[in-house]
C-alpha cells in the first residue's frame, strides 16, 4: 500500500520546504556565470545541445527567468537565488502526461542520468512502473568505455562509473555513445528518453523525444526546451537526498495513471 500523492499546494509546500523549488542551494553566481557558459560553449555547460538560433546573455537570462523562476533582477550577482514551485508543478504536470502516453502506448523508453546520487533511485523507480505497466524499458549492452569513464546502466538507468564509482557528469558523450551503439546492435531508437544534464541535451539534439529533469544552473536544457528539442525541463535542485523527491515522484506517476502499477 502506497500513500495518495500530495495534493498541487501541499506538493508545492513540500518542494520549498526542503528546497527542492523556493531558495535553492545553488548559488546566484553559479547561475549566472553557466548562463556565460552555455553561450562559450564549455564543455560543462553546452551539454550536447545543438543551438538552432542566436542567443544572447539576456536572451537566455529571460528564459531561466520565466521558465525557472531565479531573481528577475540583472543586478543581482551574488548569494541566494530561487526556483519557482509554481513553475515545476505546471512543469511537472506536463512531465506526467507524456511520460504516461509512451508508457500507455507500450512505447521504448531509456533512462538516464548525470546526478547518480540524487535522480538515480527516481528514474529507477520510473523504470519499474513503466515495465510493469507493459513498456519497454531499453537495454544497453554491457557497459562500455570513453575518455572520462565507464558508460554502465545500472537498474535500468544509464550513468557513468569512474574507478568504482558512479559519477556526476554534464558531458553529453555517454548519450552519444548509447545511442551510437544501441544503432550498431540493431535496436530501435527509444520513444522517449528520461533523462537530464548532457544525457538530456545530446538526445534532443538528435531529434529523440525527451523529458528532462534541470536544475537553475543548467541552462542548456531549457535552451534546448525552448528549440523544441527537449519536450519537458522541469526546474528543480537536481542533487538533494533522494528520499526528498519522493512525493515528486508518486505525483508524477499519479498524473501519468501508473498508480496502480507502483
Amino acid at each position: 500500500m502506497t500513500n495518495p500523492p500530495l495534493p498541487p499546494e501541499d506538493l508545492a509546500r513540500h518542494l520549498d520546504l526542503h528546497r527542492i523549488t523556493g531558495n535553492v542551494a545553488t548559488p546566484r553566481e553559479a547561475n549566472l556565470r553557466n548562463i556565460q557558459g552555455f553561450l562559450d560553449g564549455d564543455e560543462h555547460q553546452h551539454m550536447g545541445v545543438v543551438r538552432t538560433r542566436e542567443w544572447t546573455y539576456d536572451d537566455v537570462f529571460a528564459l531561466m527567468r520565466d521558465r525557472v523562476g531565479i531573481s528577475p533582477d540583472p543586478e543581482h550577482r551574488q548569494g541566494q537565488d530561487t526556483i519557482g514551485a509554481h513553475l515545476t508543478l505546471a512543469a511537472l504536470e506536463r512531465y506526467a502526461r507524456v511520460f504516461g502516453e509512451v508508457v500507455a502506448a507500450g512505447g521504448r523508453l531509456l533512462f538516464a542520468t548525470g546526478h547518480p546520487a540524487g535522480l538515480f533511485p527516481v528514474y529507477a523507480q520510473f523504470a519499474r512502473v513503466a515495465r510493469r505497466a507493459g513498456a519497454h524499458v531499453v537495454q544497453v549492452p554491457d557497459g562500455f568505455a570513453f575518455e572520462d569513464g565507464d558508460v554502465r546502466q545500472i537498474e535500468h538507468v544509464v550513468m557513468v562509473e569512474q574507478y568504482g564509482g558512479l559519477r556526476h557528469t554534464h558531458y553529453p558523450t555517454p548519450m552519444a555513445l548509447t545511442l551510437q551503439r544501441l544503432r550498431r546492435d540493431g535496436q530501435n531508437p527509444p520513444d522517449l528518453v528520461v533523462a537530464d544534464h548532457g544525457l538530456a541535451g545530446a538526445a534532443g539534439s538528435r531529434g529523440l523525444r525527451t523529458i528532462a529533469f534541470a536544475d537553475c544552473n543548467d541552462p542548456g536544457v531549457f535552451v534546448a526546451e525552448a528549440q523544441g528539442q527537449v519536450e519537458v525541463a522541469v526546474p528543480l535542485d537536481d542533487n538533494l537526498p533522494p528520499r526528498v523527491y519522493d512525493p515528486l515522484t508518486a505525483f508524477v506517476l499519479h498524473r501519468a495513471g501508473l498508480e496502480e502499477f507502483v
